[in-house]
């Protein structure tokens, strides 16, 4: 396993160039401890397949190094690299049994039958496998295909880091959260450093010990899965992360209030003055709005939609062209399509320009 550290990486597939709009990977610093269990988090062209090929060596970045425990392996060929990659298709020989493919990469290094067999047998279990070893792989499910490719990837004990190319996208959905577990197992066991690059946010948080979230080749944020949902830094994590995603709305800042059409809603924070050319928005999950009867402390709103998911219902609500998702356990206080929408101040953020500002508490 390896430390590894990118320092001021950036990537144009169109070479040097000094327009920044050229660049598929904006310039970024990123470590990544020993042992972790990371996940690359974004829609399809936010950059995280370059990145994760550039850290395979697939790719060489334009600019920048990788370091390999402070060494600069920038320059080397990915076979030099002691990386295992896994992608999003299966990559095994069909024509060999379960067995033989799991062993090659073992095999390829010269190790003997005595270190292989034990070692084959031990992840064709925790893969669900075993009974397919002799089977050869152009007969099986393209999920026991996949399973077998992520065999091939973890097989090698010594490797410095296993890299995940979106590998549970052929996974039947219900075979994805199994999967998903038998990764964090194989983790803890044998305390790889795991790269996963995804674009569900279920797998990455489900997944990964700090998540990165990528958005037009930058990285908008990093950390816990929990310290995504709480305290997004960007509009876009708010939005991305959750189901439904963060509320967002244009609002005027005033101190400790902010006025939403023309109503106002008092902070239990206080905020500096901003410019007038800057863009200010409110931000708070619909898990932290919640709906009264009407006349009461809040927004005056309208219910537009409500969908029942079982556990609790998503009702769409309105104020005036501003829309707002309420998630609420149930409505049975209300009468009518009107109603009070109300704030949890203490979860309730503000973003100029996108980005979260951090007001003084009163």
């Amino acid at each position: 396993m390896a430390h590894i550290t990118l320092k001021e990486i950036a990537h144009s597939y169109a070479g040097e160039s000094e327009n920044p709009e050229d660049f598929a990977l904006k310039k970024l610093n990123l470590t990544w401890r020993d042992g972790g269990a990371y996940a690359l988090l974004g829609p399809s062209g936010c950059g995280k397949t370059t990145l994760l090929n550039i850290i395979s060596g697939l790719l060489h970045p334009t600019r920048g190094q990788v370091l390999f425990d402070d060494e600069d392996i920038t320059g080397l060929p990915t076979e030099q690299r002691n990386i295992a990659q896994i992608f999003q298709f299966p990559v095994i020989y069909d024509t060999m049994t379960v067995f033989q493919n799991l062993a090659f990469p073992l095999k390829n290094r010269g190790r003997n039958k005595k270190e292989i067999e034990p070692r084959v047998i031990e992840l064709a279990k925790i893969l669900g496998l075993e009974k397919d070893l002799h089977t050869k792989a152009q007969h099986l499910t393209a999920d026991s295909k996949q399973k077998i490719s992520l065999g091939r990837g973890l097989i090698r004990k010594s490797v410095n880091a296993i890299l995940f190319d979106e590998p549970l996208t052929v996974i039947d959905p219900q075979l994805k959260w199994e999967l998903r577990s038998q990764l964090k197992f194989l983790h803890k066991k044998f305390g790889f450093t795991m790269i996963y690059v995804t674009h569900d946010q279920t797998e990455a948080l489900t997944f990964a010990d700090e998540v990165i979230v990528m958005y037009e080749g930058k990285i908008v944020q990093a950390g816990t899965p929990e310290a995504l949902f709480e305290k997004p830094e960007h509009t876009f994590v708010g939005y991305f992360i959750g189901s439904p995603g963060m509320n967002v709305c244009a609002c005027e800042l005033q101190e400790n209030r902010i006025v939403i059409e023309g109503h106002e809603l008092l902070l239990n924070r206080t905020y500096t003055a901003v410019k007038a050319t800057e863009k200010v928005e409110v931000g708070i999950r619909p898990e932290h709005l919640s709906l009264a009867p009407p006349d009461t402390n809040g927004l005056p709103v309208k219910i537009i939609r409500v969908d029942d998911i079982g556990r609790h219902k998503i009702v769409r609500v309105a104020l005036n062209d501003k829309e707002f998702n309420v998630v609420a356990p149930e409505l049975s206080d209300m009468t009518g399509d009107r109603c009070s929408l109300q704030f949890d101040t203490g979860h309730t953020n503000i973003y100029v320009n996108d980005h979260l500002i951090s007001g003084e508490r009163m």
